[in-house]
């Protein structure tokens, strides 16, 4: 049977083949031209959106920030407020940003709200880290400690950073680790913020210039409300516990939570469908937390009361 198969090919007019394969061909191409198309109307809806994106399985998801670098997931994120006694969630919120940092005073200000208090002490991760921020809770009563990120490299290659430079308020000028006074220079306006400039002339002649910049000169930025800042590093510096307390805390209810949902994905879609979801999750969470606190029969009576 085979080698009949065979002779039947050898018989076959290559011309039908070569049709054959031409047609297949064309159809791919035909297929591959569609996909394009599909594709070029998906990316005119993407550039069209504020934030250039679209989720083709839930219209208000979008790309999330992951601690793997160059990783990430698209769904919604999870913010919460815990208070570091009972670990009750005191305020909690869904939205759709890819990242932590705008998140911080809003958050504050609903615990601070929540607890009918004038004064909140608050302790973020440095996720949250964000100048703006930071001084709008400063303005709110709010007392705030988290860690600065290192954005710059310099201290991996063996270079001082800012820190190494102390600011002398009296004098407004910085001291550098050789001694020298970096003297104020200018100010300017840099995405929406105040920056002053300071710098001097000594670093030229200066015997650790190779570890300080490969520069002209090592030029020092300040912002115009730095002093809230810097209260905030020292604030970490005196008590850094409580970047272990925070730990403990926030993460006990997503931990908990997340083993209650099996850490998998959310069964709503939109963001208003999956903020009412995490609002049923965070209720019954706090209720069990109440009831492990003050135990069933007190619970009960106190909401009847």
């Amino acid at each position: 049977r085979y080698l009949h198969q065979l002779d039947s090919a050898d018989r076959q007019e290559p011309s039908l083949a070569r049709a054959t394969k031409t047609v297949r061909l064309k159809d791919k191409i035909a297929t591959l031209k569609e996909e394009m198309r599909r594709l070029e109307k998906l990316e005119a809806r993407m550039l069209a959106t504020p934030d250039q994106q679209i989720s083709l399985t839930d219209p208000d998801a979008r790309s999330m920030a992951t601690s793997g670098r160059g990783s990430g997931m698209v769904g919604y994120n999870v913010q919460a407020a815990v208070d570091t006694k009972h670990h009750l969630i005191v305020a909690h919120e869904v939205t759709n940003v890819g990242t932590d940092r705008p998140q911080l005073s809003s958050m504050a200000k609903q615990a601070k709200t929540a607890l009918e208090t004038e004064a909140l002490d608050v302790v973020a991760d440095r996720g949250y880290f964000n100048s703006e921020q930071i001084l709008a809770c400063d303005e709110a009563g709010i007392t705030v400690t988290l860690p600065k990120p290192l954005t710059s490299n310099n201290k991996a290659k063996g270079r001082f950073v800012k820190q190494d430079f102390r600011y002398v308020t009296d004098e407004d000028a910085y001291i550098c680790p050789a001694g020298e006074r970096l003297v104020y220079r200018y100010t300017n306006e840099e995405k929406g913020l105040t920056l002053r400039r300071y710098w001097t002339a000594a670093c030229q002649g200066c015997a650790i210039k190779g570890r300080c910049t490969t520069g002209h000169e090592r030029r020092i930025t300040r912002w115009e409300h730095e002093h809230v800042l810097e209260a905030v590093q020292q604030r970490l510096d005196e008590h850094p516990e409580k970047m272990r307390q925070r730990r403990q805390t926030v993460e006990h209810p997503f931990g908990t939570i997340k083993s209650w949902m099996g850490s998998t994905h959310f069964q709503m879609k939109t963001l208003k469908r999956v903020g009412t979801e995490m609002a049923l999750h965070v209720l019954a969470y706090n209720i069990k937390r109440a009831m492990n606190i003050m135990g069933i029969a007190p619970l009960i009576a106190a909401m009847g009361a």
